[in-house]
């Protein structure tokens, strides 16, 4: 394993064990999309609230394997703060890295890069995308 490759499993084992932005909240404001993937076991609700064309907040909760709840954790981080549309581009362009479609490496993932090598396992490619798809449909349901 390179170095890279250790950094990249150091940074999916700290979001794993140290979850951010993990826990739903009561709260109208907030779109919710629930997702769960019957073949794996993983499920997972997510949460975002959208004024004035930005992206406040970014919840999740729910269980599945480290890859998944890795994964919601760093979506929470990355796209809190980001205008809509480009929460919407990093989501996409992070869907289309995983499942080797075509997209434009200059959208900034930050930490998100780091399930570039799940492409490589098909099984796992839901497992990584599962929240971000979940994030997508709460865009889609403003």
């Amino acid at each position: 394993m390179n170095n890279l490759e250790i950094l990249y499993r150091q940074v999916i084992m700290d979001h794993y064990k140290n979850p951010r932005n993990k826990g739903l909240l009561n709260d109208n404001g907030y779109k919710t999309i629930h997702i769960k993937n019957p073949t794996c076991g993983d499920d997972i609700t997510v949460q975002s609230l959208i004024e004035d064309g930005i992206v406040k907040d970014v919840r999740y909760d729910g269980t599945g394997c480290s890859i998944c709840c890795s994964s919601a954790s760093v979506m929470s981080e990355t796209l809190i703060g980001k205008k809509k549309e480009d929460a919407k581009k990093i989501a996409e362009t992070y869907i289309n890295m995983l499942t080797n479609k075509e997209y434009d490496e200059t959208v900034d993932l930050e930490e998100a890069v780091v399930y570039q090598g799940v492409q490589k396992f098909p099984a796992r490619i839901k497992c990584a995308s599962i929240a971000w798809k979940a994030f997508e449909g709460t865009l889609e349901s403003e």
